[in-house]
């Protein structure tokens, strides 16, 4: 008997007779391997599935991949309309951000000057001795103010809002997209390392990455044409040694007693064992016990490599479950992936939606917060040219003053020229009298005898009198007005 990998039997010469119990030994150890039929039956079973596995992924595959393609396809669509949407998020922030720097700048404009309005102690001799110390702001209502920049927070605070709402819609739409496309590649990994995993002690071909199956099922084919090959050795070294033994004296009963009682399926045997042994002649017997010798030796050999060939098939047809399982899942997880993105399709029109929703609603609170804004820069422009006014009503004060004294200066010289007059006047009424009063009757003119002219000055218009300010303050007035400060 050989295996059938090897090329022809080990022939040697018998140093000694074969004895009856020896060709028995060979018989029930023959007989005995002949249970290895159930490997072959199952070597079979297995190749017979793992064709049915090979249509089955055939189709499986094709529907996933088919799947798979109009998934991507979409997922890009989406993407796209997602990109869209990020613009818009990230212009609106932009925008938001801009507006927001821009107020800050007109509301500390505005707080600087409000606290220079709070700082600026009005003069007191502006003010009734009675009144308490005042600034310049307690004249002023900052209502307004802060009415102003309640409506800009509230206009921001919507703008914000509606942002976050538009944010946390596209993390949103950007997350399904994600799971959506992890689902829709989830398997390719595990189904490619099964698939360059290739066959066991087969030849894989170096094609690109696809069903291992193929090579699986070939590499299956060989082993169990092999084993077939190995089982058909077995059979006829079966029927050899039933035939040394029906050739041996005293052995034609141990030769059918030990022919039944075969494993099911197994119809070998029986026949040489009933039917009488063909005469041969001693040279012949002798080159029978040599080859059924030899072929003994091997028995263990054949059954090895068949135990073998089958460990290999069982290993094989595991990976074949193991990647028809992995692409059932596969077909499985693009179907759900399928049925997410129809889902989230569903919804595209609300993602779209809240975009535009959006965009509205900033254009309408950024409208008002310029508006508002444009109110505040106002104020403020007011607020400055209150200052500012308040700086000139010194500067004027002091240009009042300083006419007042300017006007008194010229009362008081006029004053002391009509004092001069009068004195004059005076001397020479009496010096007029001395001379001539003694021969002129009283009465030839009354007012010879009234005394000169005298004039006093009197404020016309204008009763209150020009506050007090030291020349300090008005100089610092001055230099502010001008610009100095």
């Amino acid at each position: 008997m050989v295996s059938s990998n090897s090329s022809a039997s080990i022939r040697e010469t018998s140093p000694a007779p074969t004895s009856l119990d020896t060709l028995v030994s060979h018989l029930v150890a023959s007989k005995r391997s002949l249970s290895s039929i159930e490997h072959v039956w199952r070597a079979n079973e297995i190749v017979t599935s793992t064709r049915v596995y090979l249509e089955a992924s055939v189709v499986t595959s094709a529907r996933t991949s088919f799947l798979r393609a109009g998934i991507t396809t979409q997922l890009h669509t989406l993407e796209s309309v997602h990109a869209h949407n990020k613009a818009i998020e990230t212009e609106g922030a932009k925008e938001y951000a801009g507006v927001l720097r821009t107020f800050d700048e007109a509301d500390q404009r505005l707080r600087r000057t409000l606290e220079s309005l709070r700082t600026t102690i009005v003069e007191h001799s502006l003010r009734p001795e009675s009144d308490q110390r005042k600034n310049l702001l307690d004249f002023v209502d900052e209502g307004g103010v802060d009415k102003l920049l309640a409506a800009v927070e509230n206009s921001a605070n919507a703008a914000k809002e509606a942002h976050n709402e538009l944010v946390q819609t596209n993390i949103g739409f950007h997350s399904d997209v994600g799971r959506i496309q992890n689902i829709n590649d989830g398997s390719r990994s595990s189904l490619h390392k099964l698939s360059k995993k290739g066959t066991a002690g087969g030849s894989h071909s170096n094609t690109a990455p696809g069903s291992p199956i193929p090579d699986i099922l070939q590499s299956m084919e060989d082993r169990a044409k092999d084993m077939a090959d190995n089982l058909e050795s077995l059979v006829k070294h079966f029927d050899l040694c039933v035939t040394a033994i029906k050739h041996t004296e005293g052995g034609g009963d141990a030769a059918q007693r030990l022919a039944d009682d075969l494993p099911e399926g197994m119809d070998v045997g029986q026949e040489i064992a009933s039917a009488a042994p063909e005469p041969i002649t001693d040279q012949e017997r002798e080159d029978m016990l040599e080859v059924l010798a030899n072929d003994a030796d091997q028995v263990e050999e054949v059954l090895a490599e068949i135990r073998d060939h089958i460990n290999a098939m069982e290993t094989l047809f595991d990976d074949t479950t193991t990647y028809v399982a992995e692409l059932d899942q596969e077909h499985s997880n693009v179907l759900e992936a399928f049925r997410q993105l129809e889902s989230l399709e569903g919804r595209l029109h609300g993602f779209v939606a809240q975009s535009q929703v959006f965009v509205m609603r900033w254009d309408d609170e950024k409208a008002k917060i310029h508006e508002r804004m444009s109110e505040l820069e106002s104020l403020g422009d007011f607020y400055s040219g209150y200052l500012s006014a308040y700086d000139n009503l010194l500067v004027e004060i002091g240009r009042r003053q300083f006419m007042e004294q300017q006007m008194e200066k010229v009362l008081q010289d006029a004053m002391r020229k009509l004092d001069t007059l009068h004195e004059e006047d005076s001397m020479k009424r009496e010096a007029f009298k001395t001379d001539y009063g003694d021969f002129l009757p009283v009465d030839i003119w009354p007012g010879l005898v009234n005394p000169p002219l005298r004039f006093e000055t009197a404020q016309v218009n204008g009763t209150e009198k020009v506050p007090d300010i030291s020349k300090s303050v008005i100089q610092r007035a001055i230099h502010r007005v001008e610009g100095k400060v």
